[in-house]
């Protein structure tokens, strides 16, 4: 914390009053006062006595203090005003809302993680990346990972404390709380990563909270950005995996959103365009008409590569009774599965389907 900020303020307020007005820190060293005289002396029993009441306003030595704490409330700083009258004590009320409203706003400026956190939640506009990176000492070219972990259940606070843990380079790794649930992790990467290596990033990130906070967790992986401009795409694509995730791979905890597939393309569609598609592409029948046993059939089907002799052995069932299954699913709907294109318009039905049903929860 640079002390002439204070000192700008303290002047500022000698303007109103002929009241001297000082800050000191934690030894009791004066930092900045309207008396210059006064910087740099010592007044240890003063920060010990201020230390004592974090809350309140204190005198000591004929002086109106109060203290300044820090976000996990700890004593920082303290501003003082000349007098222990009530007049003093009001006098330092005001100054001390003064000198940590720019306390607060110095910390936000320099500080990285709050600088990272507004570029991925669009709070910043791109011109000002390019100049804030510049004064923070931040590479803008270099490759990062963008994780949302989102604690499914409950809660816990404690889960960004154990992430920080895991990524201590507080110069390179970021570890930002969203909200009660979410918490984005950006990871500056190698010039060659992998999605494996960045989906065992992931798998550690998630055995971590489930062995220490007994945490179930489910994270999405945004496309990796090699701009600093381009992390809140990242970030969007992260959440978006998620939720895509939710309706299409819903027994997987790690999705990357590289690997959606046309499930990201579905998710997109207005739902009459669905309701379209479907009513287009079964005009015998609904799909709905098609009993749980016919649909783990064709289900089966797919996960086999449309192979007859793989899914019948998977099912236990003779090949023939499986392509009696199939003959019956081309006489319901009208659609040969054995055939590449009409097994392709079946599956984004289902799928489809599946996106529909979501939505309707």
């Amino acid at each position: 914390m640079s002390n002439s900020v204070f000192q700008s303020v303290i002047l500022q307020l000698k303007e109103a009053t002929d009241r001297a007005f000082g800050v000191i820190d934690t030894e009791g060293c004066v930092v900045s006062c309207t008396d210059a005289s006064l910087i740099g002396e010592r007044w240890p029993d003063a920060a010990v006595k201020i230390a004592g009441s974090l809350e309140s306003a204190v005198t000591f030595g004929q002086k109106t203090f109060r203290a300044i704490v820090s976000n996990t409330n700890f004593f920082e700083y303290a501003v003082f005003c000349a007098g222990d009258d009530e007049t003093a004590r009001s006098f330092c009320a005001l100054a001390h809302v003064a000198l940590n409203n720019a306390k607060v706003f110095y910390e936000e400026k320099h500080d990285r993680g709050t600088f990272v956190k507004n570029i991925i939640m669009d709070n910043i506009l791109p011109g000002d990346i390019y100049i804030r990176a510049k004064e923070l000492h931040f590479a803008t070219e270099a490759p990062r990972a963008v994780f949302l972990v989102r604690q499914v259940g409950r809660g816990d606070v404690a889960a960004v404390d154990v992430l920080a843990g895991m990524f201590p380079d507080k110069m390179q790794d970021f570890v930002i709380s969203i909200n009660e649930t979410d918490i984005a992790i950006i990871k500056q990467l190698n010039n060659n990563a992998t999605a494996a290596e960045l989906a065992a990033i992931a798998q550690t990130i998630e055995d971590t909270l489930r062995s220490e906070l007994f945490v179930k967790t489910v994270i999405g992986i945004g496309t990796p950005a090699a701009h600093l401009r381009e992390l809140a795409d990242a970030y969007k694509e992260a959440q978006t995996a998620i939720e895509v995730g939710k309706v299409f791979d819903t027994e997987k905890s790690i999705i990357n959103y590289e690997n959606l597939g046309i499930g990201r393309l579905i998710y997109q569609l207005p739902t009459t365009l669905c309701d379209i598609y479907l009513s287009e592409v079964f005009k015998k029948n609904s799909i709905e008409s098609l009993d749980h046993e016919t649909l783990f059939t064709i289900n089966k089907f797919f996960e086999n590569n449309l192979n007859v002799s793989e899914t019948s052995r998977n099912l236990f069932v003779h090949r023939n009774t499986l392509v009696y299954r199939l003959e019956k699913i081309k006489k319901l709907t009208g659609l040969d599965l054995r055939q590449f294109d009409h097994a392709i318009v079946f599956k984004v039905a289902l799928m489809v389907r599946k996106y529909l049903s979501s939505r309707d929860r």
